[in-house]
Parts: structure tokens; C-alpha cells; sequence
């Protein structure tokens, strides 16, 4: 497929890998301009943003949370037969705080009534570096959940997922999506199919925001990624899984 990425961070630098050594065409943006992108540790071709969303099948949205609204305009031309994929999380320490997630919105709801156009949710509750690693810290197989509202996109969203070695839990619709956003049992937790499963199960949407703000106050500078990955299980509630 012909899949282009918008934003050079740790996770859309780490899928143009993935995506790119699984033999589809990659290429990727940055929002403010092309040359951002010298230096980043990317696979596939750097193009301007209005390159980026011209003859591809799968635009994959890898931004900061607050960054959203300022690109409706730009993702105006995109086809609509694009599927899009949301991997964004909102941190209010970061992003400010947005009045209607804050009242409960569904963040992947919000982010397309920001762009105005439907999305998929996914890879958005793994690590950067589970992501380039593909196992968890105890050398089992991961699983990534993804929701949204077109069961045809999820498929091959799906199948772009399997291809690179990680098992996909279908959670339904985009107003489920909340079940694997932060503060969330299946958020950054490295779990398997079985345990995301329970996991999407055992989600409490009035707790998530509240465990997401507090894992913040146990964070430390020197954490290696075992580290966080088990304060993360143990603050959002899936040490028992």
C-alpha cells in the first residue's frame, strides 16, 4: 500500500520502519517543514505536507494531541477513500486543557470533528520502543487494539498490523476508543491478545483521566522502559493480568 505518515516523533518514525521493511511505500511529513525532518531516524521518502496526502491509500496521523485542529484545512484534498489513522493521546499538561474531552468526549471522537473526516484508532497505547522492539519486556507476543466506526478500514488496517508481527484486538467502535487511550488498563501495559482483551474489558471510563494524570507523580527521569511499563500496569490497573 501507499501510506503516508504526518509527524516524525518516536512513533511515526518508528512505523515508517516497520511499514517500509513490510514492503509498502512510505512517506512522511513534518507540519512546519520538510527540512524538520534532517537528522530524524525515518525509512521511506521526506515530502511536504501537501505531498504527503496526494495518491495514498492509509494517512496515518502521528502528532502531538493540541496540533489537530491546525491541520483541517491542509487534509481538505485528501480522497475520500483514504483511511485514516489516529495514534494521538491528549495530556492536558502538554496539549492544555480541551473543555470537551475534559466532559467526557471520546478523544478519537473529538480528533474527527476536528478534521472533519472518519478515523481509525491505533497504535496509540504502545511505547515507542515496544513498538520497535515488537515484543514485551517478558519476550511474549503484544497485541494492539483498534476501533473504529468502518469494519472494511479496521480489516486492513488490521492486516498492515499482522504483517509486522503484532496481534490486533478489534474493540469495536470509535466511541469505544476510550478503552485503550492513557490511564486505561490496556495503555502502555504490553499485554497479549487475551490480556487486552480483559484488559479493554476492565476499563472504567471515569477512572482513566484520573490514572492518567496520576502516573505522572510516580515517574522519574532514570526509569528504564521495564520500569515504566510496570508502573504503568500497576497504576492503571492491569498488574493482575
Amino acid at each position: 500500500m501507499n501510506i503516508g505518515i504526518i509527524g516524525a516523533g518516536p512513533i511515526g518514525t518508528t512505523l515508517s520502519q516497520h511499514l517500509f521493511n513490510t514492503e509498502h511505500d512510505v512517506k512522511i511529513a513534518d507540519t512546519r517543514s520538510i527540512k524538520k525532518l534532517e537528522g530524524k531516524d525515518f525509512k521511506g521518502k521526506a515530502v511536504t505536507f501537501d505531498e504527503v496526502i496526494q495518491n495514498i491509500d492509509v494517512l496515518i496521523i502521528s502528532l502531538p494531541f493540541h496540533v489537530i485542529p491546525t491541520i483541517k484545512e491542509k487534509l481538505a484534498p485528501l480522497d475520500d477513500d483514504t483511511i485514516i489513522v489516529d495514534t494521538t493521546n491528549y495530556y492536558p499538561f502538554r496539549d492544555g486543557n480541551i473543555q470537551a474531552i475534559d466532559e467526557g468526549k471520546v478523544e478519537s471522537v473529538w480528533v474527527a470533528e476536528q478534521i472533519e473526516k472518519p478515523v481509525i484508532k491505533a497504535f496509540n497505547h504502545l511505547l515507542a520502543m515496544t513498538l520497535q522492539n515488537i515484543t514485551s519486556a517478558d519476550g511474549s507476543k503484544i497485541a494492539m487494539a483498534i476501533s473504529g466506526d468502518n469494519q472494511s478500514h479496521k480489516d486492513i488496517i488490521a492486516k498492515m498490523i499482522h504483517k509486522i508481527d503484532i496481534d490486533v484486538v478489534d474493540n469495536g467502535d470509535l466511541n469505544n476508543s476510550w478503552r485503550h487511550q492513557p490511564g486505561s488498563p490496556a495503555y502502555c501495559t504490553e499485554l497479549n491478545q487475551s490480556q487486552l482483551e480483559r484488559a479493554l474489558q476492565l476499563a472504567y471510563k471515569s477512572a482513566t483521566p484520573i490514572h492518567r494524570d496520576e502516573v505522572m507523580n510516580h515517574f522519574r527521569p532514570d526509569m528504564q522502559h521495564e520500569d515504566i511499563v510496570a508502573m504503568n500496569r500497576k497504576v492503571y490497573g492491569a498488574g493482575h493480568l
